[in-house]
């Protein structure tokens, strides 16, 4: 399959670490011009330098996600250097953990703001492009859309308001020809999913230690999650096999989900 996205142009929010790396790397390795927007320059270079090893060379753009200036920022990059997007992935958001009575409205704003809004205004940004080409919109979202969690209530609520929006919209895409699908991941090895083990360990009076062992102990799971894994679902959703795959959400878990399919 090598080249399978040789020529399409892959825009990923929260594309300079973790699943959203992951997910650039692998599409680079298919030949796809991968374009990165997330918050911090220094990752954003680090993140290129390792992707351009792999494949084409990534266009970076660096802004704040949870502005619609930023959000605008990266179109007008995208329209200026190639008038075309083939696959959005909104993977952009860190909502925090913690014990409810703790969490300020702030952190309650800031968890909707990037994710939820970030999310809804790159693909109503992207959609005139989206349709032109065709193309694919795969949101990044997590388990705890469908499985509420009393340590994660920021996080669960954001989930869920971006599946049901996910949901919505794939009806939109079948009448403009774009495909509108979800990834749930699970537990998923990134730096972003140790911080948040670092607050629910603080919120429960537990360790990190505890809390892996625990997770993986209570539904059984053999380990815990790669951004390869998800990366790999990604590209099959955004290609021609998965074509007919519409408005579904997928969950990435190793079978940790106990909620509905």
């Amino acid at each position: 399959m090598a080249g399978e996205f040789a020529g399409k142009i892959v825009v990923i929010s929260g594309g300079s670490r973790g699943i959203g790396r992951g997910i650039a790397t692998a599409f680079a390795r298919e030949g796809a011009q991968t374009v990165l927007a997330s918050s911090s320059e220094q990752n954003l270079a680090a993140a290129a330098k390792a992707i351009a090893a792999e494949g084409p060379e990534p266009l970076t753009v660096a802004g704040d996600l949870r502005t619609l200036e930023a959000c605008e920022r990266v179109l007008a990059r995208v329209k200026e250097r190639f008038q075309r997007c083939d696959v959005l992935i909104n993977n952009a958001g860190a909502t925090r953990a913690g014990a409810f009575v703790d969490l300020p409205d702030a952190a309650w704003l800031d968890g909707f703001a990037l994710k939820f809004f970030g999310c809804v205004r790159l693909t109503r940004l992207f959609w005139p492009l989206l349709k032109a080409a065709q193309g694919s919109v795969v949101n990044i979202v997590g388990g705890a859309a469908r499985t509420p969690d009393a340590e994660f209530l920021i996080g669960g609520s954001v989930n869920a308001a971006v599946a049901n929006f996910s949901k919505g919209l794939s009806k939109l895409g079948n009448r403009d020809n774009v495909n509108v699908n979800v990834i749930h991941p699970g537990n998923t090895d990134t730096e972003r999913q140790e911080m948040l083990r670092q607050q629910r360990a603080a919120a429960l009076g537990k360790t990190v230690d505890e809390l892996r062992a625990e997770a993986l102990a209570k539904n059984n799971m053999r380990r815990f999650g790669k951004p390869e894994d998800i990366a790999a679902l990604a590209l099959f959703l955004c290609s021609d096999r998965g074509r007919h795959v519409q408005g579904t959400a997928i969950a990435v878990d190793g079978g940790a989900t106990p909620g509905h399919y």
